[in-house]
């Protein structure tokens, strides 16, 4: 059970430098005894399992998750993987262009419809935080 414990504790510094402390909090927040252990599922395989691994990195990672939700049609994650993105650390921050070409990339072999929306969905987050003028669509 220890073991357990330090997954968790693994999995959460790399789950609040990938999406942030106010990301994580409020995740967090909202656990209770339904959820608690799918948090707790997440935190120790997705957080401390898959993103802990040394061979990708945390930006080549947050490309590919770009790339799924989109392909999911997993919006509200795509949203909150892009604010990540545009807010992490500089070492894995992602440019406004290079979330350009994920979606264009997934026009090809998600679909123009998924894109289309993944555009729109990210538009309103670049414009949100002053990265493209209230006047571009």
């Amino acid at each position: 059970m220890s073991n357990a414990k330090s997954d968790n504790e693994k999995g959460m510094v790399n789950r609040r430098r990938v999406l942030g402390d106010a990301w994580v909090d409020k995740s967090i927040a909202k656990s209770n005894a339904f959820n608690g252990e799918f948090q707790d599922l997440i935190t120790r395989y997705a957080w401390n399992e898959i993103w802990g691994r040394p061979a990708l990195g945390d930006k080549t990672r947050r490309l590919m998750v770009l790339s799924t939700m989109i392909a999911l049609k997993a919006y509200e994650e795509f949203v909150m993987h892009v604010r990540a993105a545009l807010d992490g650390p500089p070492e894995s921050r992602l440019t406004p262009d290079e979330i350009k070409e994920v979606i264009l990339q997934a026009a090809i072999y998600c679909g123009v419809p998924a894109a289309n929306h993944a555009f729109a969905l990210a538009g309103e987050i670049l414009r949100e935080k002053g990265l493209l003028p209230e006047g571009q669509a």
